[in-house]
């Protein structure tokens, strides 16, 4: 009896410590996906200055920024972070936020039109959903209704 009351206690230890290796492992990946959300308006900085001056006087400049932001980028992404540029993909209320919506019949219903921001996931979690124009087909009924 006093093996089996060893081997209970010795099998209780074990799970304690994996118990705690697991936390602290979700702990850290918790702490970092904070830093990361941190740094996405960082990131969203660096893209507008970037779109926002073009001209030949700035591209010193523009190339400094440009190294910067890919080496900002390059950290985060082996960091397990994944860009949702989801540009002509179809509309999934899990990664993308719609923020616009257009009626055409060109698209089919539910098609990403346009990205207004990018998003981002870490390790399978929504740090920011993308921001984006869905494409809706128009409803016959309120077009009458409106005749």
């Amino acid at each position: 009896e006093l093996r089996q009351t060893l081997l209970r206690r010795q099998a209780d230890f074990e799970n304690y410590r994996k118990r705690i290796e697991k936390e602290r492992f979700e702990d850290s990946r918790r702490a970092t996906a904070r830093v990361i959300e941190g740094l996405i308006p960082v990131i969203d900085g660096f893209e507008h200055a970037l779109a926002a001056h073009r001209e030949a006087e700035y591209d010193n400049y523009r190339k400094g920024f440009e190294l910067i932001y890919r080496q900002l980028l390059d950290s985060v992404t082996k960091l397990g972070v994944e860009r949702i540029d989801p540009a002509g993909k179809s509309f999934d209320p899990h990664l993308h936020q719609a923020v616009d919506r257009a009626e055409t019949t060109d698209r089919e219903d539910g098609a990403i039109l346009q990205v207004f921001q990018p998003g981002y996931v870490f390790h399978g979690r929504v740090l920011r959903p993308a921001m984006v124009r869905v494409a809706v087909h128009p409803n016959p009924a309120s077009k009458k209704a409106v005749n």
